[in-house]
């Protein structure tokens, strides 16, 4: 039977490099991140820094685990609480849902997890009041930066493997960046093309946290904010008994398995949060409109941030995240300006019906990519329906029988004025007085 085996992690204080060492049949792999240096060296040397290395070890795993999806995963090198194996759990079933479910794979409940004794990690660290923001060249993490410089605090932004939109972002904030660079085993590569091994999606989100939560510990922050929003929480499909979530490690579930795991690591010192979970995309897409600061230096789609190539330039215009930003942000922008960002006006091509009806739920089921709830696109382009600029677009003109059929004009109606409301159900501290920085012009 096969087994994955996560090893110790090993970091090198002096160039600021760890490595995670994995193996799985004959094969091992040795991945690589580059964590930067000018941190204290006593920190390097912390329990603290040595408990949040072992589970990046264990989450970062998952892309090498993926090849075969064993049963059994041994974890035995490993010092993890156990907040810290609940947390592993999820990440290797509810994380690999999407996975699973493109590969046939029925794994949830059946993997064997070999743990060493719950640890209880001696904490030995300070964590200074000092926020990261998680970068990720999209509308999202921009619209919480926007959020945080109008209520004039400061912060942090972070990125793994910045390139294409993440650049031209943070160049764009004035606030200096922390970068990690990350070097995924050669061999997986290798192997991801040959019979027998299986390829697929991985929780990024949860991937990248873990990373920050390593350079929270070595640089002194006692926040990690990211900018996910409600619609995060929506599944996809049901599989296996399970509803299967494309965005799992962005839903409210992980949010806070994962906060809690933080929370024991560092002794309730570093907090988790999501700046955007109260809002609805379209709610995402009224506060980012407020601004035209980002518009020619943000992307969402996925195409720029591929492994192994650089992507187009910035939209490709073809794809889910491409449709449906453009979808969200419409309603608060004049057809010029939404053209001008993506460099086409998609909604104004009837070759895309297809793509519409499938974000709005008319047909298929919501696709396998970081779009919001069904109910959010069908309400949006009703919304457009109604609005001089907008009406006669192709998509808008001929899906909004179809929307007010199936839907029915009321239900599109009230859920519109729903998706403007912003929700209680989040852990953004009190602090941060959330609501009247959203409000504000």
């Amino acid at each position: 039977m096969d087994i994955f085996i996560i090893d110790s992690a090993e970091f090198i204080a002096e160039t600021g490099e760890a490595r995670f060492h994995y193996r799985l049949d004959d094969h091992a792999f040795t991945e690589r991140l580059e964590l930067g240096v000018g941190f204290d060296l006593e920190r390097a040397q912390s329990n603290d820094f040595a408990h949040l290395l072992a589970l990046a070890a264990a989450i970062l795993g998952v892309s090498y685990f993926k090849l075969k999806a064993p049963k059994q995963i041994d974890l035995t090198a490993l010092n993890l609480t156990a907040d810290d194996q609940v947390l592993i759990k999820d990440v290797y079933e509810n994380g690999l849902g999407e996975f699973y479910t493109r590969n046939d794979l029925k794994r949830f409940g059946q993997i064997q997890y070999d743990f060493a004794p719950a640890y209880e990690a001696p904490h030995d660290l300070d964590w200074p009041a000092k926020s990261l923001v998680l970068i990720g060249g999209g509308k999202d993490s921009l619209v919480s930066v926007d959020l945080l410089t109008r209520a004039n605090i400061p912060f942090t932004p972070f990125a793994v493997n910045p390139k294409g939109p993440i650049l031209s972002s943070t160049d764009q904030i004035e606030q200096s960046p922390i970068f990690v660079r990350r070097y995924l085993a050669a061999n997986l590569f290798e192997l991801n093309d040959q019979p027998g091994h299986y390829n697929g999606h991985v929780p990024s989100t949860a991937i990248n946290s873990a990373i920050a939560a390593m350079i929270a510990a070595l640089y002194g922050y006692n926040e990690i904010i990211l900018s996910n929003e409600r619609s995060a929480s929506e599944g996809n499909v049901e599989f296996d008994g399970r509803e299967v979530n494309h965005q799992h490690s962005k839903s409210f579930d992980f949010e806070q398995l994962i906060a809690k795991s933080f929370a024991t690591a560092s002794h309730k010192r570093l907090g988790y949060f999501s700046m955007l979970r109260p809002f609805s995309e379209v709610r995402i897409g009224q506060l980012f409109a407020r601004t035209e600061k980002f518009d020619q230096h943000f992307s969402s789609c996925n195409e720029n941030f591929k492994q192994n190539q650089d992507g187009p330039k910035r939209w490709c215009t073809n794809c889910p995240k491409c449709h449906f930003v453009s979808l969200i942000l419409a309603p608060f922008m004049s057809p010029e300006r939404l053209t001008n960002i993506v460099g086409k006006n998609v909604l104004d091509d009837d070759a895309k019906l297809h793509a519409f009806r499938e974000l709005s739920g008319l047909s298929g089921h919501k696709p396998w990519e970081c779009v919001g709830e069904i109910l959010e696109a069908a309400a949006s382009l009703w919304h457009l329906a109604h609005q001089d600029a907008w009406q006669s677009a192709a998509i808008v003109k001929v899906l909004k029988p179809e929307l007010e059929a199936f839907y029915g004009a009321p239900a599109l109606e009230s859920a519109w004025d729903e998706l403007l409301q912003d929700a209680n159900t989040h852990n953004v501290p009190e602090k941060y007085q959330l609501n009247e920085i959203a409000r504000a012009s």
